[in-house]
């Protein structure tokens, strides 16, 4: 369960871009209303989405992650921090979704922290999947690089998705804390 009900590992309801843009908490309105949505916003597979998260197509350190909740999609920016481009690790786990990847199929990523925090420069990190992809991965719709990091779960989708959003809604509540 999940904020007292039930994961819908049947995705997500369908956004627009003006939900979009109005849902951000870690930016100003000026920078949501300039972001660039995927280049194949219009194909979003929302059936198999928990949460809507992409990179930047004009600029791929930049990411976003949009996640439904009962007041409404929040969204927050992303960043690539300058430690987290290179990496010495051969292989990494996403700690949302828990997918291993190869070291290039994860990313730090840094939130600034919103409001009056954020504006001070604060920020939190973590390290997700690249591509954001955690959603496809959970129900294998794509596969890892790294064929030997998938491991055997015996949780059930359900189960899966309810931990990935529950490791993403902890780091959401980092970020609006």
């Amino acid at each position: 369960m999940i904020d007292g009900r039930l994961c819908r590992v049947q995705g997500v309801e369908p956004l627009t871009d003006k939900q979009i843009r109005s849902s951000f908490v870690n930016c100003t309105k000026g920078e949501a209303s300039r972001l660039k949505l995927p280049l194949d916003f219009a194909e979003t597979p929302w059936q198999d989405l928990d949460f809507l998260g992409w990179v930047d197509p004009g600029a791929p350190l930049r990411s976003y992650i949009v996640r439904p909740t009962d007041d409404g999609p929040l969204g927050i920016t992303l960043r690539v921090p300058q430690s987290g481009r290179t990496g010495a690790m051969k292989s990494s786990l996403c700690q949302i979704c828990l997918t291993g990847h190869a070291s290039s199929g994860v990313s730090l990523l840094a939130a600034p922290l919103a409001g009056a925090r954020g504006r001070e420069g604060n920020t939190v990190g973590l390290y997700v999947c690249a591509d954001l992809a955690c959603s496809l991965y959970l129900r294998g719709k794509k596969q890892p690089k790294l064929r030997d990091a998938r491991y055997e779960e015996s949780l059930t989708l359900d189960q899966r998705v309810e931990r990935a959003l529950g490791n993403l809604d902890a780091f959401i509540a980092r970020i609006t804390g």
